[in-house]
């Protein structure tokens, strides 16, 4: 079956979010969705487990099992045909200042975890552009912001609790396990359940953001690097027509004694009057506060407010990471696809991540800029759009975001990542029959 044989198969279809409700033990695992409704999970069964000790006995009772997040991931990933677990109820959060450490358990998201760290005075490195998605899921799809020196969110993960095939509980930290770690944090759910994930935290801090309008992409191919470096965290939103980036949304730590005014052009884009959405036509009231207002690191460094539906909804996403100092010839190579891309589209956002050293990370050993595409809910058409868009991009050696819809076969796919080979080993010593694996895992990574 090739890869789009497979996604079509693995139930790749507009469907309402039925998010269902959770039961203790076990239940019927019919007509569930991830969050934006597009895909449908095949489960038959879904478990709920409210402490490490019951996620131990259900790994020990199944041949074959699948943690399920919080439903942020646009393909199957997170799917099985027969068992998944639900970590939801695992919300512990414990600080450790001496430290500088924070453990969640497996089923805390950032807009939990957040402002909790930050009542105690600490932070986060960085955050996504939407606060719903668990700490667990974020850092095994190696998902990320925005910041040329800010690696993806799995770089924070210093420690790591997982339940193995044989249900015994294995810590894997930076310190002690080294090489190993490095390929088991971003991990793709195949070396077992992840039920805990300790953080570095940094002294907390204020954030102010401004919203540019109208930047022509020509500035790009000289300053690129410079515009992406004008702040903390930077992030482009074209539409791909007319040859320029409609909004430019820059986020600047306040440090202490530093001004709080911005330019009022930034390469001569203007700065917005009023607060934007970076879909336009869409409301602005779920994004979080722009006009240079100072506020919390976690009321800022994300686009969308936690208690919002973030982005559109109902949407479909892909993303692929290239390499930073190509990023002008990335963009140029898109833009050849603009009247295939646009009436299909929302939004594309442009991001820059530091380099990495995490196996399966897309930043690996790589500064990198994220090309990320907001589609409209029209599966059909995207599904023709795609390979375009990655043959446009395969000179560039472009890697696609794991939790995210894309063609990629898996040939190139190995070509692409050099530690692939070292995965498929951890994953085999952690899960020597193949309880974690399901058809993402053995199409995209073994084959």
């Amino acid at each position: 079956m090739d890869k789009r044989e497979f996604l079509k198969a693995s139930g790749v279809f507009m469907a309402g979010t039925v998010l269902g409700r959770f039961a203790s033990g076990e239940e019927e695992a019919a007509h569930r969705t991830n969050w934006a409704g597009n895909y449908e999970y095949h489960a038959e069964h879904l478990l709920q487990s409210k402490t490490v000790e019951e996620v131990q006995a259900a790994v020990k009772r199944c041949n074959t099992l699948k943690a399920l997040g919080a439903r942020h991931s646009f393909n199957g990933i997170a799917d099985n045909r027969q068992n998944q677990i639900s970590l939801t109820a695992l919300d512990t959060m414990t600080l450790d200042e001496k430290a500088r450490t924070v453990t969640v358990a497996a089923g805390v998201r950032y807009g939990q975890l957040a402002p909790y760290i930050d009542g105690k005075g600490y932070a986060l490195h960085n955050l996504a552009s939407l606060p719903h998605i668990s700490v667990a899921g974020a850092c095994a799809t190696a998902t990320h912001g925005s910041g040329n020196k800010n690696g993806n969110l799995s770089t924070a993960v210093s420690a790591m609790e997982i339940v193995t095939a044989d249900g015994e509980v294995k810590v894997l930290s930076r310190e002690k396990n080294g090489e190993q770690f490095r390929g088991a944090v971003v991990g793709l759910g195949g070396l077992g359940v992840v039920t805990k994930t300790t953080l570095d935290v940094q002294p907390t801090f204020q954030v102010s953001q401004v919203v540019y309008e109208n930047l022509s992409m020509n500035v790009l191919e000289h300053q690129l690097e410079e515009i992406f470096g004008a702040a903390y965290s930077v992030s482009l939103f074209t539409d791909w027509q007319n040859h320029r980036i409609g909004q430019v949304w820059v986020k600047r730590r306040v440090d202490p004694g530093a001004s709080l005014k911005f330019a009022p052009e930034l390469f001569g884009a203007k700065a917005a009057t009023q607060k934007l959405h970076p879909i336009p036509g869409h409301s602005a009231e779920p994004c979080t506060e722009q006009l240079g207002i100072p506020g919390p690191w976690y009321e800022r460094l994300p686009h969308f407010k936690m208690n919002f539906t973030p982005s559109s909804g109902a949407e479909l996403q892909t993303e692929y990471f290239v390499p930073r100092d190509k990023g002008y010839e990335a963009i140029l190579a898109v833009e050849q696809l603009r009247d295939q891309i646009t009436p299909h589209l929302f939004i594309t956002e442009l991001r820059t991540i530091d380099a990495d050293d995490l196996w399966m990370s897309m930043a690996y050993k790589r500064p990198s800029m994220a090309i990320h595409f907001t589609w409209k809910p029209e599966w059909p058409e995207v599904k023709k759009i795609l390979p375009q868009i990655e043959e446009k991009l395969a000179p560039f050696n472009a890697k696609p975001h794991w939790a995210k819809l894309f063609t990629v076969p898996p040939s190139q796919l190995k070509k692409l990542y050099e530690k692939m080979p070292d995965y498929q080993a951890v994953c085999k010593e952690y899960d020597p029959q193949g309880k974690f694996r399901n058809e993402f895992l053995n199409m995209n990574i073994f084959g």
